[in-house]
């Protein structure tokens, strides 16, 4: 298992790089883009590229992992090994010049995430994660930070494609908006998830938001100290086709839990 990981993490590393470096390359230029979905989220011609990159690279190495990913969907024979690959988040960001965008990469054996890489391909930062091992960015450990006073924090706030104005979703946003000092929606999940691992953030709030980039986010998390609960205090375990999440050290989990409880009531 040890060389295994060993391998899946340099072929991990390097195929983020890769498709970090188009996406950054095609900044700010001219690319073909269309909507995708019911809501007018956007796919361009950019995803493509560095998604077809991310996935020669693991299927050249691991012909037998399965694979989903953000724009090809499901391809392989499933078995005990899964990545999930997201080659462009924050597409909407990038389609409007903004530079809030990376790639996320997750490994999961039976269904647990072992090995998480997100690369913000525009600042060119590496954050790696592995299960029991730690997180860190460009080499350097990343941690979460438990700050005393609700009204100083930042939270980020994270929703489903298919939440759109759900009355429920945004009475609680709402809510935190009040509580909190400022409550943070990127449209670039991986972000904010590496954001919280490196102590920027003191919580993140997950509003039904499964996707390709969720686990890796996850993963980053947990290894750097946080606790990843679910809306009932429940540890967050396995991948989960809707779920609600809350991430921040474990300290304040309890206040957090109480403040969701509060916004949903």
């Amino acid at each position: 298992m040890e060389s295994i990981l060993i391998s899946v993490r340099d072929i991990a590393m390097e195929a983020a790089i890769v498709a970090g470096k188009i996406t950054k390359e095609r900044f700010g230029g001219s690319f073909a883009m269309s909507e995708k979905g019911e809501f007018g989220d956007l796919v361009t011609e950019v995803d493509h590229l560095a998604e077809r990159e991310i996935l020669r690279m693991i299927r050249a190495h691991f012909p037998d992992h399965q694979i989903r990913s953000e724009e090809t969907g499901w391809s392989g024979v499933e078995g005990d090994w899964l990545w999930l690959v997201d080659p462009l988040d924050g597409t909407n960001n990038y389609a409007l010049g903004i530079p809030l965008y990376g790639v996320s990469i997750t490994l999961l054996y039976r269904q647990q995430p072992i090995l998480g890489v997100i690369y913000d391909s525009h600042l060119e930062k590496l954050y790696i994660a592995e299960k029991d091992k730690g997180a860190v960015c460009n080499g350097l450990p990343l941690r979460v930070r438990a700050k005393d006073d609700v009204r100083k924090m930042t939270v980020g706030w994270i929703q489903g494609h298919g939440v759109q104005k759900h009355s429920e979703a945004m009475r609680l946003k709402q809510h935190l908006d009040g509580q909190f000092k400022r409550v943070l929606r990127l449209w670039a999940p991986s972000l904010l998830w590496c954001m919280l691992a490196r102590g920027d953030l003191d919580g993140i709030v997950l509003y039904n938001s499964e996707g390709d980039d969720l686990y890796a986010g996850i993963l980053m998390a947990r290894e750097a100290g946080a606790a990843v609960i679910d809306f009932d205090g429940k540890p967050f375990s396995g991948i989960n086709a809707e779920p609600y999440i809350i991430a921040c050290h474990p300290d304040r989990g309890e206040t957090f839990l109480q403040i969701v409880r509060t916004g949903l009531a």
